[in-house]
């Protein structure tokens, strides 16, 4: 605990006093002190921990991140600063002090203030300890621009900039840099000799307009999004199996293709299920936050990776959307920024009362030829009710004597449940429903204590549920199930074994006719109870119409007369897991199941204005299905639906619970998933701007509007650095994942805001963002500058050169895909499975038997649709620094290791690349070695070679020639990667040619200048 001391304060102050009348005429001369530039980030790395915003955790009751608290003091009430007297501030005191008890920061935390930094906080208080907001939490405005610079706003501002460092933009960059500079930038490929010229004749403007309306720039523009979503094709963790999850990255790419506002882009992937009237696109949207890691592994606890899922999705809409470092709150108040324990759990709230949902994705004529199927049944189901004009009183009819057949049930309340392999947990939910999440398992039992006097039967009900696959009831891959037997036993209060007890005659609602396969019968629901687990109790009713509640009542073979206390254990077996049922009990006589789809009597079970749509379709159909003389029209629809198209795939997206499934959500004690305290209400960051729901809309719709809020300080400022980062190699704000109190003031703060301000005015339109900058001088400059100004700015924070920096992972690879020509366009569609060496699929604990490479034209496909294993990242793009999706990534680190090179130049891809090269320079290269080197320099980097450069390739040519004469090399291993294979060669050409330019191409696609922006 600090303890300012009020004993000889005066005296100790007096002395201090001293050192301040000191002369220093060059502290006269230096700038006034900035607190955000200079000050703040003093404080945030060496005070905020103790003296920050967690009251939690503040030491002595000094608070140092707000003026009015600091003029206050702590506990002593002595004031840690007063404004203009550092000789009379005790945190001036306590930062000198030689004394080691009392010096801050403690020895023991290790982060001693540097001499430098003493002399800063001096002269801040010495100048009155000014405060201000953080800039990133203040609205962004736009500053008026320099007077008498250019007129483009960038330019403008940047050269204002560097006359006050004495500097001056580098010239333009060439042409063909220029070109290819673009090409990369907007869609990821280089340009080919066709295009450069193109370039010449339409010029860089006109060039621009045609790259953003290229498919290729969704393409290229959607990794940078990927990443920070952590976009994956598995799930990760132990067993990391394949999920279905690309139609969402297709989404990404189509909405930035379109240049769908960011705003609308943000709001539809956090709820765009909750817009009215919400498409199937809008619900693929919402894919973004079921991006995170599922763990599949035995004997986990559901809810508690449930938690971690959760604690990801924060984290992700902070990197992404917010730029701050959100989930630091999770244990504690954040202990730099402005976020209170409460408000995240709050901004936590809005996303808890989401069911886990899966759902089938069907193509545009499959959406149409559903509707044509609906229509049509529509249209039967008209002439039933033609032909049954008092249909709506005799449905009415049916119906009361439906539910006067219904028999009272008592759900069981489990007091133990569990699984006998110990792989699964059940739970029960308020429903009184056994909910079985988790790792699959074939069988479960539950454990009561009911009363069981009189009891003739069980009611064993299949049920729907939003955290299933398509609503289950099953975990089979299209949410279907089979139980294969149920066993109940019974313990009486004065014993230790278990009494089996018989259950007979069972009835079902529906069953499957009866099938065998192999050694397994499937279908009726006397298998349920006959004994064996070589049959199985099935209910699919088929594609369209299998995802629907399902029951069987099974009878005792007389009734119970167990005394109180007896424990009842139903043990329930099954093939594809039953992952959500309830068990009830009745007394009445010989309990039996209506022929009747229980989703009908469900659905009749509430009040008729209480029915959904969907629910009142379920109970008329069922009723048709009872009129014996509308068989041939329940015949008609039973042959429409057969015609209901399979799926094109499925999405994991968000959905949201109501009624009794609401969930709250309580505030965990550090961050601990079985600790909850206090429940807390959805509410967003009191330091960012207001939270408004005026519409009444649910929760997390209105939560999606705040974040893409024109009002919100970061929003439009994140969005923006991520596209300067992508163009110029690192953000306006280094830190893209956190703009908080820690990052660096920006160097172009003025710059950054008009950005972020034209960015809103505009539509949230990215592409006119990136046509800005790109237009500018800025942008445009040559990258080829003295090394003096290399060596004062080396990561070029002030611009004043041209961006030139290594190309991201994905582009490296289409780089040599398109130099090649074996690149194939094609938008959209599952992953490819890239080769990779065998010990890598090796290393997998579970191994992936699906992984077979890709052959065809679909194995060149560009790499953003390459199949993404979390657990075995791809070894080409890991070696350019590609992260491996188990978090989100705001930047990528760029690192420069010989393993990339070695990569280059002996991964399956790249030497495939290199064999297509070769042969793509002897059909269009020229009749000679001399135009082949030209045409490749032009291919690799769009510019001619020097003679020097030439005469290296010439030599590097012959050098291989020879060895491939000598034998030293296989000629056809090296041209086709097939000892017993020769290359199709163009005519007036030799094998020797297309294995001697296959090893020369493999240097040039390695080459720093090609894989780079230059």
């Amino acid at each position: 605990m600090i303890n300012f001391a009020r004993s000889n304060f005066a005296c100790r102050a007096a002395v201090i006093g001293l050192l301040f009348l000191l002369p220093n005429a060059k502290a006269a001369e230096a700038q006034t002190v900035d607190f955000e530039r200079d000050v703040q980030p003093i404080l945030a790395e060496h005070c905020a921990q103790c003296h920050g915003t967690d009251e939690g955790t503040r030491k002595a009751g000094l608070r140092l991140d707000l003026r009015e608290n600091a003029l206050k003091g702590g506990e002593s009430g002595d004031p840690a600063i007063v404004p203009g007297k550092p000789e009379m501030s005790e945190l001036i005191r306590r930062i000198i002090t030689p004394d080691a008890a009392e010096l801050m920061p403690p020895p023991k935390e290790k982060k001693p203030l540097t001499a430098a930094h003493i002399d800063t906080l001096k002269k801040w208080v010495a100048e009155g300890a000014k405060y201000s907001v953080h800039w990133a939490f203040v609205p962004p405005q736009k500053a008026k621009l320099p007077e008498g610079g250019p007129a483009h706003p960038i330019d403008a501002f940047v050269t204002a900039r560097l006359k006050t460092l004495q500097l001056a933009p580098s010239p333009a960059a060439a042409s063909a840099t220029l070109c290819r500079r673009l090409y990369l930038d907007l869609i990821g490929l280089p340009p080919s000799p066709a295009e450069l010229a193109a370039f010449e004749k339409n010029g860089f403007a006109a060039t621009v307009d045609t790259l953003l309306q290229s498919e290729r720039f969704g393409e290229k523009w959607a990794r940078h999004w990927l990443d920070a979503a952590r976009y994956s094709d598995t799930n990760g963790y132990e067993k990391d199996v394949p999920r279905d999850q690309w139609i969402w990255r297709d989404w990404v790419i189509k909405a930035l293709n379109s240049d769908m506002p960011y705003d609308q882009f943000v709001i539809e992937q956090i709820a765009g299920d909750l817009l009215p009237g919400a498409t199937q696109d809008q619900v693929i949207a919402t894919g973004l936050l079921r991006n995170s890691m599922l763990n599949e592994e035995g004997a986990i606890i559901a809810e508690e990776f449930r938690m971690i899922e959760m604690f990801d999705r924060i984290d992700c809409l902070g990197k992404a959307v917010l730029g701050i470092s959100v989930q630091c709150a999770q244990c504690h108040t954040h202990k730099f920024d402005p976020i209170s324990h409460d408000e995240y759990y709050g901004m936590f709230a809005f996303l808890n009362n989401s069911y886990e949902a899966q759902s089938w994705i069907y193509t545009p004529e499959q959406q149409q030829q559903i509707k044509n199927i609906k229509a049509a049944i529509q249209a039967i189901e008209d002439r039933a009710r033609t032909q049954h004009p008092q249909w709506q009183q005799e449905l009415q009819a049916w119906e009361t004597e439906a539910l006067k057949q219904q028999v009272p049930w008592t759900p069981l309340e489990i007091t133990e449940f569990g699984s006998i392999s110990g792989l699964n947990h059940p739970t029960q939910i308020a429903d009184k429903s056994v909910l079985m999440r988790g790792h699959p398992s074939a069988d479960i039992f539950m454990i009561s204590k009911p009363d069981l006097k009189g009891i003739t039967g069980l009611r064993f009900e299949a049920l729907t549920h939003g955290d299933l696959p398509f609503g289950g009831p099953g975990r089979g891959a299209a949410g279907i199930w089979g139980v294969t037997e149920i066993e109940v036993t019974a313990q009486k209060p004065d014993s230790k074994e278990w009494e089996k007890l018989k259950l007979v005659n069972a009835t079902a609602d529906f069953s499957e006719p009866e099938q065998k396969e192999d050694k397994k019968t499937r279908g009726p629901v006397k298998f349920l109870i006959d004994g064996t687990d070589e049959t199985s109790w099935e209910a699919d009713r088929g594609i369209g119409r299998r995802n629907q509640p399902s029951v069987a009542i099974v009878q005792f073979e007389k009734p119970l007369d167990l005394p109180a206390g007896t424990q009842f254990k139903l043990a329930l077996r099954t093939n594809d897991m039953l992952v959500c049922c309830r068990v009830s009990t009745t007394t009445a006589p010989n309990p039996a199941a209506l022929p009747i789809d229980y989703a009908a009597i469900l659905a009749m079970q509430l009040p008729a204005a209480q029915r959904t749509p969907e629910q009142q379709a379920t109970v008329f159909a069922a009723w048709r299905a009872s009129v014996a003389d509308l068989k041939p029209i329940n015949d008609e629809i039973d042959a429409q639906w057969k015609t209901f198209p399979t799926a094109l795939t499925s999405v994991l997206h968000l959905a949201e619970r109501q009624g009794i499934h609401v969930r709250p959500t309580h505030l965990l004690d550090r961050g601990g998933w079985d600790k909850p305290k206090q429940v807390i209400p959805p509410q967003t960051l009191a330091a960012l701007h207001s939270f408004e729901n005026s519409k009444g809309e649910p929760s997390r719709l209105a939560f999606a509007r705040w974040l893409a809020d024109k009002r919100s300080p970061l929003t439009a400022r994140v969005a923006v650095n991520r596209v300067w980062q992508a163009l110029f190699g690192e953000g306006l704000v280094e830190t893209s994942e956190d703009f908080g109190t820690r990052a660096p003031v920006p160097e172009y703060g003025e710059l950054f805001d008009w950005l972020a301000v034209d960015f809103m005015e505009h539509g949230w339109s990215q592409k006119h963002l990136i046509k800005t900058i790109v237009s500018s001088a800025t942008y445009q400059q040559s990258s080829n500058t003295p090394a003096i100004l290399k060596e004062r700015d080396p990561r070029n924070h002030w611009l004043a050169r041209g961006p030139r920096f290594r190309a991201e992972a994905e582009v490296v690879r289409d780089i040599a895909l398109s130099i090649s020509g074996l690149i194939t366009q094609k938008v959209g569609g599952p992953g490819t499975i890239p080769p990779v060496p065998q010990n890598v699929l090796d290393i997998n604990f579970t191994y992936p038997a699906y992984w077979i490479p890709t052959q065809g034209p679909d194995r060149y496909r560009r790499t953003v649709y390459v199949f993404r294993k979390r657990s075995m990242p791809d070894p080409v793009l890991s070696s350019f620094d590609s992260p491996n999706s188990d978090i989100a990534c705001a930047r990528r680190v760029r690192s420069n290791t010989p393993l990339a090179a070695l990569t280059g130049l002996n991964e399956t891809i790249f030497n495939e690349a290199a064999r297509a090269m070769a042969l793509r320079l002897l059909r269009e290269g020229g009749p000679d070695d001399a135009s082949r080197a030209d045409y490749a320099f032009r291919l690799c980097m769009s510019r001619p070679p020097t003679a020097v450069e030439r005469d290296e390739v010439l030599a590097l040519l012959k050098s291989r020639r020879q060895r491939l004469a000598e034998g030293w090399l296989d000629i056809r291993e090296v041209a086709t990667g097939d000892p017993t294979k020769l290359p199709e060669i163009p005519a007036k050409t030799i094998p020797q040619d297309a294995a001697a330019w296959t090893l020369v191409a493999r240097v040039l696609l390695n080459l720093d200048e090609t894989i780079s922006k230059p």
